[in-house]
C-alpha cells in the first residue's frame, strides 16, 4: 500500500470518527436526560425578549426546569434552534422538560397564561400596579388608557374614565399581554355580570349607570360586611333625597396622596368636587372598582329610615336616624374603645 493510500485511509478513517463524536454528541445533547422537573411537578419560567441562547439556557437551569444548561444550549445549536426560541411565560411539566419537547414548546412559543385576582374597591392605579407585578404589564400606558376617551370611544362607551367599571374578579391573563387587551376583558366583564335589573332600576331612578357605579364604588370603600351593603346604600339615598351632604370619608381617602389613613379636619377642608363633605350630591365620577354586590345594592338599597351609622371597629357598623341617636351611638363606641384601650394599657 502505497503512502498516498494509507494516508487517504487515516483521514477517511479520522472523518468518520469525527462524525461519530458529532453523532454521539447529538445523540447525548438531544436524547440524555436534562429534566430538573420531577413528576409531579411543575415549574415556571420567564423568557424575556432579546435574550440569547445562552441566557435562556441559565433561566431555565436557574427555575429548576434543566440541569445542564450547556446540553440544552447544545442540542438548541445543533438543531439550529438558537434564534427561534420565543419569549414569554411558560409552565413546564416533567415530561414537557425532556429536551426536545422543550425545544418545541419554546419554538411555538406555547406560553401559559397567569391566574390574577382583582379584588373589590383597588383604584385603576392599585390594579394597574398588580398587573405590573403578576403579567409585566405597562401600569403607566394603563393608567393612561383607563382615562383616554378615544380608546374608551372604541370601547363602545361614552365616559370620561373607565374608573368603577374595571370588573374585579378572577382572570387568566398572559405575560405582557397587551394593556388594551387587558382592560377590554375587564370592561367586558363588568357588562357580562350586569344584571338588566340594575340598568332598569337606575332609568326608574333616572340616574346614568355611571352615576350608580360611583354610589357603589363609595359602598365598597364603606362596607366591611357585605350585608350592611344595603344598609350603607340606603343612608346615602336617605341624604341625597334630603339634599344632606354625603360625608363619605372614603371620597377623602381618594383624594389624599398617602392614604388610606385615619382623617383629619384639615383633610375635610380639601376643595374638591370629590369632597363629600364640601359638595352635595355624588362625586363627579367613582372612586373605585366595585364588586357586583356592592352595584346592587346601589340600585337597591334597604327600605330603612337611617341618616348616619359609625364604624364599630369590628367591621360592622350601628345605624341611626336622627343626629341625636348618632352622637349617642357614637359615645357608647368611644367608651368602649377607651375601656379596651385602657385594658391593653
Amino acid at each position: 500500500m502505497t503512502a498516498k493510500k494509507k494516508t487517504a485511509l487515516l483521514v477517511g478513517a479520522g472523518l468518520v470518527g469525527l462524525l461519530a463524536v458529532l453523532v454521539g454528541l447529538f445523540l447525548f445533547a438531544i436524547l440524555s436526560s436534562n429534566s430538573a422537573v420531577k413528576p409531579g411537578e411543575t415549574k415556571t419560567v420567564v423568557i424575556d425578549p432579546g435574550l440569547n441562547v445562552y441566557q435562556i439556557g441559565e433561566r431555565l437551569h436557574e427555575a429548576g426546569v434543566v440541569k445542564h444548561p450547556g446540553r440544552f444550549v447544545l442540542a438548541a445549536k445543533l438543531l439550529g434552534l438558537e434564534k427561534r426560541l420565543r419569549a414569554g411565560y411558560y409552565s413546564i411539566s416533567h415530561e414537557e422538560a425532556r429536551t426536545t419537547e422543550l425545544l418545541r414548546i419554546l419554538v411555538e412559543g406555547r406560553v401559559s397564561s397567569i391566574r390574577v385576582t382583582i379584588p373589590e374597591g383597588l383604584t385603576s392605579r392599585q390594579i394597574a400596579g398588580r398587573l405590573h407585578r403578576a403579567i409585566a404589564a405597562d401600569s403607566v400606558q394603563f393608567v393612561r388608557l383607563v382615562q383616554d376617551t378615544a380608546f374608551i370611544r372604541r370601547l363602545g362607551l361614552d365616559f370620561p374614565s373607565l374608573e368603577g367599571f374595571l370588573f374585579p374578579d378572577t382572570y387568566d391573563f398572559f405575560w405582557r399581554e397587551d394593556e388594551e387587551k387587558v382592560i377590554q376583558r375587564m370592561v367586558g366583564r363588568f357588562f357580562e355580570v350586569l344584571p338588566d335589573s340594575v340598568r332598569q332600576q337606575a332609568a326608574a331612578m333616572g340616574w346614568t349607570l355611571r352615576q350608580l357605579v360611583t354610589l357603589a364604588s363609595i359602598i365598597q370603600g364603606e362596607a366591611m360586611v357585605e350585608e350592611e351593603m344595603p344598609l350603607i346604600s340606603a343612608v346615602y339615598h336617605n341624604r341625597l333625597r334630603r339634599g344632606m351632604l354625603l360625608q363619605a370619608d372614603p371620597t377623602l381617602q381618594f383624594l389624599i396622596a398617602d392614604g388610606p389613613r385615619r382623617l383629619t379636619n384639615r383633610d375635610k377642608q380639601i376643595d374638591s368636587p370629590y369632597n363629600t363633605y364640601r359638595y352635595p350630591g355624588l362625586p363627579p365620577g367613582p372612586i373605585n372598582n366595585p364588586g357586583l354586590q356592592a352595584i346592587i345594592a346601589a340600585a337597591f338599597p334597604a327600605k330603612v329610615p337611617y341618616l348616619y351609622f359609625v364604624a364599630n371597629g369590628d367591621g360592622t357598623h350601628t345605624f341611626s336616624r336622627t343626629f341625636r341617636e348618632h352622637l349617642r351611638a357614637k359615645r357608647r363606641l368611644d367608651l368602649i374603645r377607651r375601656r379596651i384601650y385602657g385594658k391593653k394599657g
